[in-house]
């Protein structure tokens, strides 16, 4: 049997889905588990050094830069080790990786492809020399000349197989307490993580979940989902994020998870992501997410302009938008859009549009400030290289930051983006009243105006929950 070391870099301050699912696999296997989570601890040493697999859990683009050097560490600390690098970003990232050293890359559903690489035997100086890695400073050759919806080391869509899925084992893993919280006013509550579904129906241009899922998704058993969420709550949470990139593409299933949970788990709040289409085509469904103690609800919006929205392929228009933001309202559970405010597309005037009609909605409470300094990324695989104009601004492939950079053709965005950047990230635990105050004038004089004076919101709304953790990318 193997002695398995799974590892997480980053994953948005919560405690890692991504390690507990496979370990629960590997255990039923018989094999012996350390999980590591290096944004609450260090990286082990001894246990690293006499494991059989090491899996490296890339969910998200900073979670994959912060494991390069990770990996090249683990490799000179145990060479004869099978790497396996698993999560979204793994299959978008394959030959890279594979430089590093890394023998197997898995896609969204891996905890069975982990269990049979833990049963593969381990070869000492197993790392092979013709896949030497690239010096850092060297540029990868290739450039989005022509459209690239797959990039080579996508998992082909056809090849994503079905597990049946078991309840994580979250033993190993740092305290929920240690993670990130949920504010309501004053009140702090620990927060569990968990999954009901996996993959998307949709093919959202800018979204990494596409070039591995392609319009597919994968249910959970609502026994799995529940027995997850008791557990976290028997170890201290009160709320429970449900990480789904869209809780209501199963709508039915949705139901039923969100109705065992306030019967199993009374008083505990949880938040949702789901599409402005479906928070149309479902609005019938809000009232019972607040029923059930739903505190919040992220909605993808990313931009205001129909032009942009039609690029991304969104599936909404800006009418949509607001729409949304009142069928919420009605229904008394608080969106919380996200955006991406930089984009190739993006101009001064229309960032400051963005921010004149977050204050006229009254979300100001409702936004996580970093949403005002968002870039679009373009990783490999991404269907944004679709688009001529993304292809005609796009620079090639650059290692180091795992994107094709881009530059806005018009250089004043971008230095108003960086701007933003700055202001967010050195006042991130700001109130967001206050924070969006700050962007509000910066941003006003950045483009040579005299910022307009805002108005107190027309209806004093309760304290709108929020999580602490600013990052999400």
């Amino acid at each position: 049997m193997a002695n398995a070391v799974l590892i997480s870099t980053y994953d948005m301050g919560r405690q890692p889905f991504g390690l507990a699912s496979p370990a629960a696999w590997l255990r039923d296997a018989g094999h012996e588990v350390t999980c590591v989570d290096l944004s609450r601890g260090r990286l082990p040493v001894d246990a690293v050094s006499s494991a059989s697999l090491i899996g490296f859990f890339l969910p998200m683009h900073t979670a994959t830069r912060l494991a390069l050097p990770v990996i090249d560490r683990v490799r000179k600390l145990n060479p004869a080790a099978r790497i396996v690098a698993y999560g979204l970003y793994a299959p978008l990232n394959e030959e890279l990786l594979r430089e590093r050293g890394v023998q197997s890359v898995l896609g969204g559903e891996f905890e069975q492809d982990l269990v049979n690489a833990a049963a593969q035997p381990t070869t000492a100086g197993a790392y092979p020399s013709t896949l030497a890695p690239r010096h850092p400073g060297t540029p990868a050759p290739e450039h989005p000349s022509t459209p690239a919806p797959w990039h080579p080391g996508t998992l082909a869509p056809s090849i994503i197989p079905r597990v049946i899925f078991k309840t994580p084992a979250r033993d190993g893993l740092p305290p929920l307490s240690q993670y990130a919280a949920l504010y309501v006013g004053s009140e702090r509550r620990i927060v569990g993580y968990t999954e009901a579904s996996r993959g998307c129906k949709h093919r959202c241009r800018h979204c990494p979940i596409v070039p591995v899922y392609n319009g597919r998704f994968r249910i959970v058993p609502a026994d799995v989902v529940v027995a997850d969420a008791r557990a976290q709550v028997a170890a201290g949470a009160r709320h429970i994020t449900f990480g789904d990139p869209d809780f209501f593409n199963g709508i039915r299933h949705a139901r039923e998870v969100v109705e065992r949970l306030a019967r199993e788990c009374p008083g505990v709040s949880y938040d949702v992501t789901i599409k402005v289409e479906h928070l149309l085509k479902h609005a019938d469904a809000l009232p019972l997410l607040r029923v059930t103690g739903c505190a919040f609800i992220t909605s993808a919006v990313e931009s205001l302009d129909d032009g942009v929205l039609e690029l991304l392929e969104k599936g909404h228009t800006r009418a949509d938008f607001e729409r949304a933001v009142a069928v919420c309202r009605e229904a008394g559970v608080p969106m919380s859009p996200t955006f991406v405010a930089f984009t190739p597309w993006t101009t001064v005037e229309g960032f400051l549009h963005l921010l004149h009609e977050i204050d006229r909605l009254e979300l100001v409470e409702q936004v996580s400030p970093i949403q005002y300094a968002i870039r679009l990324l373009v990783p490999r695989g991404s269907r944004m290289l679709e688009v001529e104009d993304m292809r005609a601004w796009t620079q090639p492939f650059d290692p180091i930051s795992l994107t094709f950079p881009w530059q806005h053709p018009d250089p004043r965005v971008d230095r108003l983006q960086e701007s933003m950047a700055r202001l967010v990230g050195v006042n991130s635990s700001a109130p967001r009243r206050q924070l969006f105050d700050r962007v509000w004038e910066e941003a006003h004089a950045f483009a040579g105006r005299v910022a307009p004076m805002r108005r107190e919101p027309l209806i004093a709304r309760a304290a709108i929950p929020y999580l602490n953790e600013p990052w999400y990318c």
